[in-house]
């Protein structure tokens, strides 16, 4: 069975998609429709931007989610999933390439979550830590124990688990877990505390929009990570959505369930190829790769 997989913020790139937009018709005039509904020229920070001016979060998080879905979308018949998932972001991106979203309906969406996730990391100093070569029970149960705010945020692969909270909260978790063994925890360079408590005021504003939106029962599962596990039901997807901003993304426990489910072959589906090394590290036998654009004739 054939499993398509989305990459989130972190995947994006100088030059991502120049390739789609300059040989297919179809993709030229998805990014031009997308310059129209953000109000400014996404492409030219896509296509010329340094990685600085990708790093900007109302940038980053919109390209990612372009390039993604105009891939899919030029796919034509060869996009066949029968499930899909994102990470974090990418979970939108599954939602439209699985055709639970419009095109417009799910850029809108990632526009205003990228900006009222701007808006929650500026209310507080919050940031990430990555943390490899530990047991999650570990990980957790220093963060349990930690003063402040900080929790388990992306399981991403056995072994590498990333904690979001407060700044002096992460540092001292960094600590603890060093010393219990850790082969890394190692601060990001990030924004802020995603996918923590930390990120309820833009839940909160997230969640009104996404309420406000139609959703349409997906063409195949998606398996949403909140609960790692295959949805159809639009009313669950948008309740998962809205809960998805604080909590944990659980990429690990999400291909397990696909695999258990039938899943063998694994595509990624938009810039880089973070996600197929986190597969294979998760199930070494599994068939990972990237989906490839064919040039129109």
């Amino acid at each position: 069975m054939n499993a398509y997989i989305f990459p989130g913020q972190g995947a994006q790139f100088s030059g991502m998609g120049l390739d789609l937009y300059e040989n297919s018709p179809l993709a030229q005039e998805l990014f031009e429709k997308a310059n129209d509904i953000l109000g400014f020229s996404i492409t030219d920070v896509m296509f010329e931007g340094s990685s600085e001016d990708l790093k900007q979060t109302k940038v980053t998080q919109p390209a990612i989610f372009l390039h993604s879905v105009i891939l899919a979308k030029t796919l034509g018949e060869d996009f066949k999933p029968d499930m899909v998932a994102g990470h974090s972001l990418g979970e939108f991106s599954a939602l439209v390439a699985a055709g639970a979203l419009t095109f417009e309906d799910g850029l809108k969406l990632v526009s205003q979550r990228a900006q009222a996730m701007q808006k929650a990391c500026e209310i507080q100093p919050s940031t990430m830590a990555a943390v490899l070569g530990l047991d999650d029970a570990v990980v957790e149960n220093v963060c349990e124990n930690t003063e402040g705010i900080v929790v388990a945020a992306n399981y991403n692969c056995p072994g590498q688990l990333v904690i979001s909270g407060e700044v002096e909260a992460i540092n001292k978790a960094c600590e603890t877990l060093k010393e219990e063994g850790a082969r890394r925890a190692l601060v990001l360079p990030v924004g802020g505390a995603f996918h923590s408590p930390m990120m309820e005021p833009a839940r909160e504003e997230l969640a009104a929009a996404i309420e406000n939106t139609t959703f349409s029962k997906p063409n195949c599962p998606i398996y949403q990570n909140v609960t790692a596990s295959a949805i159809t039901d639009e009313n669950e997807i948008k309740a998962n959505l809205i809960s998805q901003l604080t909590a944990p993304v659980r990429w690990t426990q999400s291909v397990q369930q696909m695999i258990s489910d039938g899943a063998n072959h694994f595509t990624e589906v938009g810039p880089g190829k973070v996600l197929q090394g986190l597969v294979k590290k998760i199930h070494r036998e599994a068939e990972t790769t990237s989906a490839t654009f064919q040039t129109e004739a």
